[in-house]
């Protein structure tokens, strides 16, 4: 297959023509090609214009490298000696000429190079090959060096870093729960098992440290959580409610565990006693039969209800509330709160109840032998409801406890311990019924499995 195409062969031809047939400066200003080819190209193209010999004053030197390359390729190749030449540009004769310097009158410095011996270029090669598999080896070595040298600064960095304090040079100062975190942190960089080798760490001490850090990492999680819902409510929720809020999100905990948190949190409860207030003022009234007798439970709404009035001294003086207290789920279905403990407060707010009930619903309305529930205002308003009077004996507050019982949750969990003496009545008085609400709707109870007493009723399908 010819080196020169057929434009390179012309091209060479014309500038042959144009330098007057000076085939050395053709040569030399071509850059391709040699005298023998161009004068074969010559006679193959133009032959009239060569028939008789070219005068050989256009002899080209090449280099020395060149030569020995040539000789090389004829030693050691498989291609034809016409191949050899057409390929460095030169004759055959020419070929042979620059063999027989070479190798036929002996040069020193092929024959010592031993260029046309096929073991020589073998040895060279596996030399050479050893040489670079002792440079690969150096290089790998030298890289592994490195990566150690990287590794261990970004472990002690890193320490630093989350541990908050220097280690020194020691590694070993290390415990085994500090060197699982600085793995933790640093295993989407390195692989894990380098990172052990720079310890002296077994992959079990580490696997059971970074359980450990895991399980500590969760019940700190847990702990903010604990907290945020201590504070969202008020501080009002004990352990208990406040387990089974968490089971409401489906944090999984036992109780003992939240009343540990709990306690070293010192999130505590505040529990405060003070002097009831009574409403008593003498037999103005006949009293009428204790209905209820301590049963405070009931199988539907607006069968049982509970009534009370309780008393909150504030800075600029006293506020009242007066509830109704469905036995049912112990909702406050409705309340009224003022300034005076008046039979208004207490009309008012069986009225608001009266509306709520259905036409066949009468339900027993219990209080205690307050003088607002012997009035003939409130008698009247019973009468005409439908609505049948129910009393605590004299002096016996267990007779109304389940309502006791709400205004002494109520008070421990957003009066007592609170300072007032900045705060209007009217404010006092918008406090109340925002607790009241909240209480209505949101405040979880045990008894009802961890609802409000709305979210209770609205998952009967009666709210």
């Amino acid at each position: 297959m010819n080196r020169y195409s057929t434009e390179e062969k012309q091209q060479a031809i014309d500038l042959y023509f144009k330098n007057g047939c000076n085939m050395k400066k053709t040569v030399r200003e071509l850059g391709y090609g040699s005298a023998t080819g161009i004068l074969r190209w010559l006679r193959e193209t133009v032959p009239d214009k060569v028939s008789k010999p070219v005068q050989r004053n256009w002899k080209v030197d090449y280099p020395e490298e060149i030569k020995q390359a040539a000789v090389i390729d004829l030693c050691e190749s498989n291609s034809s000696t016409a191949d050899i030449a057409e390929k460095y540009g030169i004759s055959r004769a020419t070929l042979y000429e620059w063999k027989v310097q070479y190798i036929g009158k002996g040069n020193c410095i092929l024959k010592q190079q031993k260029l046309n011996s096929k073991e020589y270029y073998i040895n060279e090669i596996n030399r050479l090959k050893e040489e670079k598999r002792l440079v690969e080896q150096e290089l790998k070595k030298t890289q592994a060096e490195l990566y150690r040298a990287h590794l261990e600064k970004d472990v002690y960095e890193k320490a630093a870093e989350i541990l908050k304090k220097e280690m020194g040079n020691n590694l070993k100062e290390f415990s085994n729960q500090e060197k699982a975190m600085v793995i933790i942190a640093l295993r989407d960089k390195y692989p894990v098992k380098r990172i052990l080798e720079v310890f002296d760490m077994a992959k079990s001490s580490y696997c059971y440290q970074q359980k450990q850090i895991k399980k500590e990492n969760k019940i700190v999680k847990i702990k903010e959580r604990i907290k945020i819902l201590f504070f969202e409510n008020h501080k009002r929720y004990g352990y208990r409610r406040i387990h089974l809020l968490l089971k409401r999100e489906g944090i999984i905990i036992s109780e003992k565990i939240v009343r540990s948190i709990m306690k070293e949190e010192n999130l505590i409860v505040r529990i405060i006693r003070q002097k009831k207030y009574s409403s008593y003022l003498g037999e103005i009234s006949p009293a009428v039969p204790n209905e209820i007798q301590r049963d405070f439970h009931a199988d539907k709404p607006n069968k049982k209800w509970l009534t009370d009035i309780t008393e909150f001294k504030i800075g600029e003086g006293k506020v009242y509330l007066s509830p109704i207290i469905d036995c049912f789920d112990g909702m406050p279905i409705t309340w009224t709160v003022g300034t005076s403990p008046n039979a208004e407060l207490v009309n008012t707010m069986l009225d608001n109840a009266i509306v709520l009930l259905k036409e066949n619903e009468h339900p027993i309305v219990h209080s205690d032998r307050g003088c607002h529930y012997r009035w003939s205002g409130w008698i009247q308003r019973m009468d005409e409801a439908g609505l049948t009077r129910s009393m605590s004996k004299k002096g016996c507050s267990p007779d109304n406890s389940a309502c006791e019982g709400f205004f002494g949750r109520m008070k421990n969990e957003m009066f007592y311990g609170e300072k007032w003496d900045k705060i209007s009545v009217e404010e006092f008085i918008s406090i109340i019924n925002q607790y009241m609400q909240w209480y209505r709707d949101k405040r979880i109870k045990l008894s009802l499995g961890g609802l409000s007493p709305m979210e209770y009723r609205r998952s009967l399908g009666i709210a």
